[in-house]
């Protein structure tokens, strides 16, 4: 029997915590043009991972099978 490929991609962006909580970097993460206009807290959040939402995990067990 063959084994799954994993989605490299989708592999990249997501990780696992060592909680068991899978997470993945914040929607503006790269946070690249027009900085002026945005505060440095906002700035500084986009920093942080965040936690991955029940829906999103439903997406992603097919593209990482052996890490969730």
């Amino acid at each position: 029997m063959p084994k799954i490929r994993t989605h490299r991609g989708t592999a990249k962006r997501v990780k696992v915590s060592a909680n068991g909580k899978v997470t993945h970097r914040h929607q503006f993460s790269g946070c690249g043009h027009i900085l002026s206009k945005k505060s440095r807290k906002r700035k500084r959040k986009f920093r942080k991972d965040q936690p991955t939402f029940p829906g999103d995990l439903r997406r992603f067990a097919a593209h990482i099978p052996y890490l969730l």
